[in-house]
């Protein structure tokens, strides 16, 4: 075989001939349509060929000693039969590393057939690795091995630029234009940090840019407020641009700043309060010269000595006092035409897109003044103390805690990287301005100030469910059967609401654990409705749409058909149930077996048959469940995700089903306790007692 590559190789990888004396070539001509291949696809020319050893009964023995015993290495087997054995003729053989067995065995490749070994984590610490293919005792032909991959790993000791840094600064790259070559990581490698930044470096935690220096770079327009959000820098140089407008409050809300040059530009107004007493402490160097019409002081007539500010010349009182006077009275006359204007707009009442249901509405936020008003992005920063503090991050953006007076509250910025981030923005303020329910997060405010767009929500104190489940959050809380039962049914609760108590209708279209929060008494509430749609009650049961959502909750029938309706997100809904009954991720990890992941659905069917509760409930919950309990939940899960919608059930059904489930678990809760305690769990099981409903033939007894 010559070395070869694309296009044999669909990958581009160099696959190239080795020789030894111990070994010797077989092979026969195989053609692409006759070999079977894996996802690995090794190229057909290199697996028509392969190596065995030359004393039939001797082991395939093959190693290399690694130059640092500290190098780590992914290794890759694959194998093919190239000859059409003999009714009479086996090949079998083990694979071991430095004496130990190295692949469950024995291994017997299969004739055009590629079947690939590998190392499912890196090997380390040896000073030599010492492969050996041995012929088992009842083979009659000599071990094989058709082709090998040896991948080394590479260490990058530094971790990426903070994403914020890196959003705010594209930002800035596309606000001005910036003629600089600006690509990749602006912190690494550190030989190549972009031109005019500055980064730290400390140990492990991400690189933060401390130090931005645009003199002389043809800068136009305002001051960037992506500038805010690099909220370590400590040097900042703007000077000798074409910068006009005001410079910004938001100057003063970097606690690093040490130093700031923004002279010989054309910015007007006054240089904020707080800059000029941080000059003034000798905590900021400032310089704001040759900007005719920007002042330093209050009078406007200063000059600051010793370079430290650099005021504008004095102004004659002749000339300001007509200006003013002037200014003052186009502003009276806009405030009597603004106050007609919002007279005129009270008289007209403007038609809802959606009837609310008085009976679900939300807690009052009277404490924030009018719901959900709009927000400045200096007020914004305030509320966030200069981003300080981070939630979470998702596909939308960034999200920071923040404080509303003394209210704690949550604030998702949009990142200029999120794909359709506005629109998804849009519709989530419109959405939330006039639905709600003690099931749905509710909207606070919003800020659609140039580039910056955020939402103001309420904070969540317990994060999201995904969160609990997989144990990623800090200090997650272990979730009794109980407990996950009340967040299902209040997350059922806030989807029916959107189904059924929304005129017309209104579909999320993202349901998922990830999306159900929780507040600091883990009551549950459906966040995240960037991807919602209404059906108008004139398309019928369905609209036709581009498909969105999330992999592993997607219903695959809208998928397929592009056909949006509630039974969509009640598909999506069975996903998160059997996430809550199980455990498990959407695509279930099978030990042993890295290739296959089933759909948790198809896994939680398959173990349905045996009629094992154990086997399919979180091992977690250790039995601490009313197994009835648990079987009717399985049974509504299995019934959302039919495979076709008129076989899935209303939601309105499921949070009758549910509220039965919890009822049951509630009941045998209350054997061993005393009087007390039963009197208060009678008053709880009366609560949610319902009605039983006709849902579907038992389908997991």
């Amino acid at each position: 075989m010559v070395i070869c590559r694309y296009k044999d190789d669909v990958y581009d990888r160099i696959w190239g001939p080795i020789s030894f004396d111990l070994w010797t070539s077989i092979g026969s001509k195989l053609t692409d349509d006759e070999l079977t291949q894996n996802h690995y696809k090794p190229p057909t020319i290199v697996m028509s060929t392969a190596a065995t050893p030359i004393n039939a009964s001797a082991s395939f023995d093959f190693y290399w000693d690694p130059d640092n015993v500290d190098e780590q290495y992914y290794v890759f087997m694959h194998f093919n039969e190239v000859k059409k054995l003999l009714p009479n003729e086996t090949r079998s053989f083990n694979v071991t590393l430095n004496g130990k067995y190295w692949y469950d065995g024995p291994l017997v490749p299969q004739y055009q057939s590629t079947s690939t070994i590998f190392s499912p984590s890196a090997l380390g610490g040896e000073s030599r690795y010492l492969f050996s293919l041995i012929r088992t005792e009842d083979s009659t032909l000599p071990p094989i091995i058709n082709a090998i991959e040896v991948y080394t790993v590479k260490d990058f000791s530094r971790p990426e630029t903070l994403q914020d840094d890196v959003d705010a600064i594209t930002n800035i790259k596309k606000d001005y234009g910036v003629a600089r070559n600006w690509e990749g990581d602006p912190c690494g490698p550190i030989k190549y940090v972009w031109q005019g930044l500055n980064c730290s470096f400390d140990g492990n935690d991400p690189p933060r840019i401390t130090s931005l220096n645009l003199s002389s770079s043809g800068l136009k327009g305002q001051i960037s407020s992506y500038i805010s959000k690099l909220t370590m820098l400590q040097y900042l140089d703007l000077s000798n641009n074409n910068l006009t407008g005001s410079v910004p409050d938001f100057l003063t809300q970097l606690q690093s700043l040490k130093v700031l040059n923004l002279g010989n530009n054309n910015l007007t107004g006054l240089v904020p309060s707080g800059l000029l007493d941080k000059s003034k402490k000798g905590s900021l160097s400032l310089s704001v010269g040759q900007n005719p019409n920007l002042c330093a002081s209050t009078s406007c007539n200063q000059q600051t000595t010793g370079g430290a500010i650099s005021n504008n010349k004095k102004k004659k009182n002749h000339i300001v006092i007509p200006i003013v006077a002037s200014i003052a009275g186009v502003l009276v006359l806009l405030a009597i035409v603004a106050t007609a204007v919002i007279c005129g707009l009270k008289k007209r009442k403007p038609k809802a897109a959606v009837n609310i249901d008085e009976e679900h509405n939300a807690a009052n936020f009277s404490q924030f003044g009018p719901n959900q008003r709009q927000y400045t992005f200096n007020e914004i920063v305030k509320i966030t103390n200069n981003f300080n503090r981070i939630l979470g991050r998702g596909g939308f953006g960034t999200v920071y805690h923040g404080l509303v007076g003394d209210t704690q509250v949550a604030v998702k910025m949009l990142s200029p990287s999120a794909v359709r981030g506005y629109e998804q923005f849009l519709a989530e303020v419109k959405l939330l301005m006039i639905v709600h329910h003690r099931n749905l997060t509710s909207l606070i405010g919003y800020c659609n100030e140039e580039s910056n767009i955020g939402l103001i929500y309420e904070y969540m104190a317990n994060g999201n469910l995904e969160e609990h489940l997989s144990g990623k959050k800090n200090n997650a809380k272990l979730l009794t059967w109980e407990e996950r039962l009340r967040i299902v049914v209040d997350a059922a609760q806030g989807l029916e609401y959107l189904h059924s108590g929304c005129k017309p209708p209104i579909i999320h279209r993202d349901v998922k654990c990830a999306n159900i929060l929780l507040n600091e008494n883990f009551q549950a509430k459906l966040a995240d409705f960037g991807l919602s749609k209404p059906i108008p009650t004139e398309e019928g049961t369905h609209i036709s749409t581009v498909v969105a959502g999330t992999p592993g909750y997607l219903d695959p029938e809208y998928r397929n058909s592009n056909k949006l309706a509630e039974k969509s997100d009640v598909y999506s809904f069975g996903v998160v149930l059997f996430k809550i009954i199980t455990g498990q991720a959407a695509y279930v990890k099978m030990q042993g077996d890295d290739e296959n992941e089933p759909h948790i659905s198809s896994w939680v069917s398959s173990k349905v048959s045996n009629g094992d509760i154990k086997s399919i409930v979180d091992s977690k919950l250790q039995e601490d469940y009313d197994s009835g309990s648990v079987w009717k939940a399985v049974e509504i899960g299995m019934a959302c995700v039919g495979s076709t919608s008129n076989k899935r059930p209303h939601m309105s059904v499921v949070v009758t089903e549910l509220k039965e489930c919890l009822a049951a678990e509630l009941a045998r809760k209350r054997i061993g306790h005393d009087t007390e305690q039963s009197d208060s769990l009678d008053s709880e099981l009366a609560s949610i007692s319902v009605t039983t409903t006709e849902f579907v033939d038992p389908i997991a007894r």
